[in-house]
């Protein structure tokens, strides 16, 4: 290979001299005439701290204070954890069946207590709370935990079996109450909150849970099991907001902050699963807030009368009666003095339809008094001879027996 000859190799070296002399040059221009122009520029502009957030920052944390977010803060506050302690009969766990043969267990029963866990919340200032009747059946002791840790006894001040409602109270209170919606004017797909305790006695935690979902419908309605006694659940709000056992008696919550349904039960699909599935239901506020008045000034729902006594048609009497359907129910007989001789109705009368709900059955008129109450009125049609007659039923209290 032959080398470079002496010019080249000269020319060669004049070009590194003046690339690294340019170099040179250029950057100690750039250092005197535009370093000093962008220090002033960034002496001119405002100093951020580290606690500033920058505007897309901020716009992304305001955008994280929904309404959801607001409304639970409003309620929180509001909820209690309810302890009850109830009193059970059990058997010996160490004797059994054949030491209970000999020793009559029934006149020398034994006792435990069984401690139970629910939720609550807080109506007025005055300590009153609102819960499930379940929460505190049968309760020996109760004990409320507001949010802060501290414990106070609670008593009860009324109960409702029939519709599932309790309330108690509490002497004192540092808690805020809750504000009452409108259940009656609930849509569908509007949002829900479920607060409450779910967690039992698992955590040492006083804080209740959220959960989010959606009105899924309303007017939902239970009859109790066949042939049993028990609650009628009607009217209820369905929801797909996570509903667990200790969320009963909590509160469901509108994106307003206000209390619209009463956590109350869940329905899991089979005796094997416990847990939510997303199908929950709520009592409707109205109800409670009307059953709280009764609660309030008579400790108990007085039960209304009507003094009506019906059944189901079937073809002959309906056919026998001139009727050529069988919706509706025939009046069996009416009590003397009732509510139901006053407004003139008598055995043979086919009611179609009372208040705002048509009557196809005696299925139809199993709870249906669940949202009326002494003194109220009640519209009746129902047909006689043919033609369709319309009365008011003005509820009176169930005569007591020797009166």
């Amino acid at each position: 290979m032959s080398r470079p000859s002496g010019k080249a190799s000269l020319y060669l070296l004049f070009l590194v001299v003046g690339a690294v002399g340019g170099a040179i040059g250029g950057a100690e221009f750039i250092r005197r005439v535009y370093l000093p122009a962008i220090r002033a520029e960034i002496a001119q502009s405002p100093v951020q701290s580290p606690s500033q957030v920058p505007e897309q920052a901020q716009f992304v944390t305001d955008a994280r204070h929904t309404a959801i977010v607001e409304a639970t803060r409003r309620v929180s506050p509001c909820v209690v954890g309810i302890v009850v302690t109830q009193i059970q009969v059990v058997r010996s766990q160490y004797f059994g069946d054949f030491f209970d043969f000999f020793f009559a267990p029934d006149i020398a029963p034994r006792y435990r207590e069984v401690e139970n866990m629910g939720s609550g919340f807080l109506i007025s200032s005055d300590g009153l709370i609102l819960t499930n009747y379940h929460v505190v059946e049968g309760a020996e002791k109760l004990f409320v935990t507001q949010q802060n840790g501290t414990e106070l006894e609670g008593k009860i001040v009324g109960l409702d079996p029939q519709t599932d409602l309790a309330l108690i109270r509490v002497a004192r209170t540092d808690c805020p109450y809750v504000a009452m919606g409108n259940s009656d004017d609930l849509m569908t797909a509007e949002w829900t909150i479920a607060i409450g305790n779910p967690f039992g006695f698992f955590i040492k935690d006083a804080h209740p849970t959220v959960t989010v979902g959606v009105v899924s419908a309303t007017n939902r309605n239970f009859a109790p099991a066949t042939g049993g006694e028990g609650v009628y659940y009607q009217g209820m709000i369905q929801t797909d907001a996570a509903i667990n056992p200790g969320n009963s008696g909590g509160p469901l919550v509108n994106a307003l902050g206000e209390v619209i349904g009463i956590n109350t039960f869940i329905y899991t699909g089979g005796n094997a699963n416990r847990g939510s599935i997303g199908i929950g239901f709520a009592l409707p506020i109205n109800r409670a807030k009307a059953i709280v008045k009764e609660l309030v000034t008579y400790g108990q729902r007085r039960t209304v009368w009507t003094g009506i006594s019906a059944q189901n048609l079937t073809r002959s009497i309906a056919l026998s009666l001139g009727y050529d359907k069988l919706d509706g129910v025939v009046v069996t007989s009416v009590d003397p003095g009732s509510p139901g001789e006053v407004a003139g109705i008598k055995s043979g009368d086919i009611i179609t339809r009372m208040g705002d709900r048509t009557i196809q059955s005696a299925k139809d008129i199993e709870g249906f008094f669940l949202d009326f109450f002494v003194g109220d009125s009640v519209p009746i049609d129902f047909l006689r001879d043919g033609k369709t007659r319309s009365v008011a039923l003005v509820l009176k209290e169930i005569p007591k027996r020797g009166r």
